[in-house]
């Protein structure tokens, strides 16, 4: 399914929306900002994943491993939250020099950080655990379920990754682009990669799904 661009929607760099009487931000780096609660939501970062690409010969810039701190600094500025929560892959697969400039990331950065453990997520807990950074299997606040994995649970909004989420929309002509996206349902909102070395997974919206594509620096509801 390609749906088409209609530009006459305002592009936004922040993206504010209301869920359950609550106020939140989306942001074009791909994370969502929860105003109540001082909460930074973000999934799918994938850290390691260039190294262990290069480890196997692949041929990605040795720069690419820097960028993903650089654009966590970026959105942790923008936000100043008290908390940060990932929502699963915060690792792509075991330690590998990575886990250093996590270390030192971590060190520097004031909010209290939370894992919610995905698939990929297979470092032993305690090597978080001496960084203070909890791990849940799960997380529910108020009204809200925070997990990996898309669920829908009757009484909670969920947020969630792991799909990587993207949107097929049609240009001008004959052209074609792919955008990542925030896709929500009646009662689920599925965060982008925020991993810039990541892939995506192209959803086909229900006509009471919204989404909201990232389009360059910007956020543009489809």
């Amino acid at each position: 399914m390609t749906i088409e661009l209609n530009l006459q929607h305002p592009l936004r760099m922040i993206q504010k929306i209301d869920i359950l009487n609550q106020e939140f931000q989306l942001h074009p780096l791909g994370g969502l900002f929860w105003e109540e609660k001082s909460l930074l939501l973000i999934s799918d970062v994938h850290l390691g994943k260039v190294s262990h690409f290069r480890k196997f010969g692949a041929a990605v810039p040795r720069t690419a491993i820097h960028k993903n701190f650089l654009l966590l600094d970026k959105i942790v500025s923008d936000f100043q939250p008290f908390q940060i929560c990932f929502l699963g892959d915060l690792f792509h697969s075991s330690l590998n020099k990575e886990w250093e400039l996590f270390e030192n990331w971590v060190a520097k950065t004031p909010a209290e950080i939370l894992l919610v453990a995905g698939n990929h997520d297979i470092i032993a807990p305690e090597k978080f655990e001496k960084l203070k950074v909890s791990i849940f299997p799960e997380l529910i606040i108020d009204s809200f379920l925070l997990t990996h994995h898309p669920e829908e649970r009757e009484d909670y909004f969920t947020f969630c990754g792991h799909v990587h989420p993207s949107i097929k929309l049609k240009g001008f002509g004959k052209e074609r682009i792919k955008l990542p996206c925030f896709f929500k349902s009646k009662s689920q909102m599925i965060l982008p990669a925020f991993g810039q070395f990541t892939g995506t997974h192209s959803l086909d919206p229900k006509d009471s799904d919204e989404v909201f594509a990232i389009v360059e620096d910007s956020i543009i509801k489809v």
